[in-house]
């Protein structure tokens, strides 16, 4: 895939992440008015973030590690892959039911996994309600099993768009449940919360995600793709063997995200057993690493996708030196945007958070911010990390990465419970975003090294000088307006909400036209190819 076609494909879905995101900024914002960022609303965001922990836990990392290459090969099938598509969404979506009846009835248990020290004395209220808001989130493995899977359909017969639309409707779902909490009772408590209250935030939260999903159906259906139930699981061992890999791997990798879960709940009902009004739990963890995802979603989610369908091919061609040619290609068109992104959260979180977490107070926005810039450090490697997994994935080889995240795993749980002992509970999820960043910093390298198992050396050194560039062109760009906004102390004078939006515009505006000028000054390449394939597009839409 040459460097326009990637372009014009990952353009397409990033349009359609880029609305996603910003209706899920409405969205989070929304929540974090209503329920702020204390313990009602980590009650609400553990058990919303449950589904999709057990859903990728047990069944959601394999769909996507195994579907696409594994559906490619059955094109070649006499049906045309209709049977072993069909076949193995009958399979998985059994499952996924099983599954989902069986969280249902082990909800208490689970809540005391993922959040322990709710169940301490005193704290009856906040577990109460969090088995209640996980019993109405759990019914959501289902139907995200099926949007993955429908997706994957469709991303295998080049249809890539849809898998990034469709969320918009869920996120649209969410945000009129909230506003019209909101609306009636501007926000609500612990102990005003009404069992109406929780079942509309919780049901409400489902019907997003099975909304989501059934708008992928007519989307298979124009793909050509005849999706009907068979039973069995002829055709499909390679599929399952291929998936007992990838399950390790997404163990290894929900069992650390466990442990962030735990630590930052227990940061949480620690500060509020010392009097901390502030919150400095798991919500404001999740709204830091919302953000965070932005740049990562939008440009390396887009282009990941659209690439994996030809690494696929290439790998089943055995064209070694084009595989690694896509992945380092891949890197250095990602890098182009998560390395500016990278710095601008570290030197402007808490500028950006005042902002968007507008409905709080600016003590708990700031908060926000001071995470968001401890997990910006680890944004690059982090992305990184993803394209060389999908280089994996493309060779059908499940096994070796799971020696890369295991190192990311045990380094990142090491450190947060170094910092959980350590550290004071105020910033002990700012230790969390630390403990992320340097965990991907130091495996990015382990899986440099296990990738040239399949295409050869991958060295820092065919991307390093790219990105050397990229960082030299933001730091150039945007540590002039770091050192006036902390000359100026914009992220602590409480100024009006006008005032700091306008700060917030002029710094990324100033910086990204900064950063664009210095890198096409130090002719990084990819700069060049984003300015001709936006002024190709110009042209054509004139015509």
């Amino acid at each position: 895939m040459k460097n326009n076609e990637l372009f014009r494909a990952s353009s397409i879905m990033a349009v359609g992440t880029i609305l996603s995101r910003i209706t899920g900024f409405f969205r989070a914002i929304l929540g974090v008015a209503v329920l702020g960022t204390a313990l009602l609303a980590d009650t609400y965001n553990v058990a919303n973030t449950m589904p999709n922990i057990l859903y990728n836990l047990l069944v959601g990392g394999a769909l996507t590690a195994i579907f696409v290459p594994q559906l490619v090969r059955s094109f070649s099938d006499e049906d045309g892959g209709h049977g072993f598509a069909s076949r193995l969404v009958t399979t998985i979506s059994g499952i996924l039911l099983l599954l989902v009846i069986v969280g249902i009835i082990f909800a208490p248990a689970l809540v005391r996994l993922y959040a322990p020290e709710f169940s301490a004395v005193g704290f009856e209220r906040e577990h109460e309600i969090a088995i209640a808001f996980t019993r109405y989130c759990l019914p959501q493995i289902f139907f995200l099993g099926l949007f993955t899977m429908l997706g994957q359909v469709a991303n295998a017969r080049g249809s890539f768009a849809p898998l990034m639309w469709a969320p918009i409707a869920n996120n649209l779902v969410v945000i009129a449940v909230f506003g019209g909490i909101l609306a009636l009772q501007h926000s609500i408590s612990l102990n005003s919360i009404t069992d109406f209250q929780i079942q509309l935030l919780g049901w409400g939260t489902t019907a997003g995600v099975v909304i989501q999903a059934l708008l992928l159906i007519p989307v298979v259906h124009r793909s050509g793709i005849k999706l009907r139930p068979i039973f069995g699981v002829r055709g499909l061992g390679k599929s399952f063997s291929l998936a007992g890999w990838t399950l390790v791997y997404v163990l290894i990798s929900q069992l650390g995200y466990l442990v962030t879960v735990n630590v930052a709940t227990a940061a949480a009902v620690r500060s509020a057993k010392a009097g901390i009004k502030t919150g400095v739990g798991f919500t404001p963890y999740t709204s830091a690493y919302y953000i965070m995802l932005l740049p990562y979603s939008i440009v390396t989610i887009s282009i990941v996708t659209a690439l994996l369908p030809t690494l696929s091919k290439l790998a089943i061609e055995k064209k070694v030196d084009d595989v690694k040619l896509q992945l380092i290609r891949a890197i250095k068109m990602v890098g182009v945007v998560t390395v500016p992104s990278a710095i601008a959260l570290i030197f402007f979180g808490p500028l950006m958070t005042e902002v968007l977490y507008m409905g709080i107070s600016l003590p708990d926005s700031r908060y926000i911010g001071y995470v968001l810039a401890a997990l910006g450090l680890g944004l690059v490697p982090f992305s990184i990390n993803l394209i060389l997994v999908r280089g994996f994935n493309a060779f059908e080889d499940t096994k070796t990465q799971v020696v890369s995240i295991f190192i990311i795993n045990v380094i990142s749980v090491l450190l947060s419970y170094i910092f959980l002992w350590k550290l004071d509970s105020g910033v002990v999820t700012v230790g969390l975003g630390i403990a992320f960043s340097i965990s991907y910093i130091v495996g990015l390298s382990v899986t440099l090294k296990l990738i040239k198992k399949h295409v050869g050396t991958l060295k820092l050194a065919d991307f390093a000088r790219q990105h050397l560039s990229l960082f030299a062109s933001a730091l150039i760009a945007m540590a002039p307006l770091f050192a006036i906004s902390t000359y100026l102390n914009w992220a602590n004078d409480g100024a009006p909400l006008i005032a700091r939006a306008l700060r917030l515009l002029f710094v990324l505006a100033a910086g990204g036209l900064g950063y664009l000028f210095v890198a096409h000054r130090f002719k990084v390449a990819e700069i060049a190819g984003l300015r001709s394939f936006a002024t190709t597009v110009l042209a054509r839409r004139k015509r």
